[in-house]
């Protein structure tokens, strides 16, 4: 009699993972999409147009600031930045870096510290999310990337900033 209250539980757990974490049906749309032809970065120094996106020469560390994105976003979702990124020598992981401003609260940073770049890479896809309670609104979204030290070179291209569902 045991084994089947057993069996019964682990079949009743299963299912209830299953159905929580089923994946959200809708797929997060575009906020904002940014090209070099038509969008230039806030960063002028050792930033530039190339390869379809942008070279960033780290000179020191910390964040290099690429773009603004005023005006309300979502309200109990998520916000994610994403981009393709290719390395050649960075002495030191670099991510990407997204700050919110939230009116009458601040302002507030996702990172991307779980998949850093380093060294030299060919071009991959990498993404940050940053999540909104009920009642949480952006005013403005920044759009980074964060150096962990100097040196080398860095790519960023086809720079999107989407908006879903939790």
């Amino acid at each position: 009699m045991r084994t089947s209250w057993c069996v019964r539980s682990l079949v009743w757990i299963a299912c209830v993972a299953m159905v929580s974490c089923k994946p959200s049906s809708t797929a997060p749309s575009l906020v904002r999409a940014l090209n070099p032809a038509s969008d230039a970065p806030i960063t002028q120094s050792g930033v530039k147009a190339d390869d379809g996106g942008w070279r960033i020469d780290p000179s020191a560390a910390g964040s290099v600031r690429l773009f603004e994105i005023p005006g309300d976003t979502c309200e109990e979702c998520r916000l994610i930045y994403r981009a393709k990124l290719r390395t050649d020598d960075i002495k030191a992981p670099a991510y990407l870096e997204m700050w919110v401003r939230l009116p009458g609260k601040g302002e507030f940073f996702s990172r991307g510290l779980a998949a850093p770049v380093q060294g030299t890479t060919g071009w991959a896809s990498y993404e940050i999310p940053f999540f909104f309670k009920k009642g949480e609104k952006a005013d403005l979204v920044k759009l980074n990337v964060g150096f962990q030290a100097p040196g080398g070179a860095l790519w960023i291209k086809d720079v999107e900033l989407m908006k879903g569902a939790l």
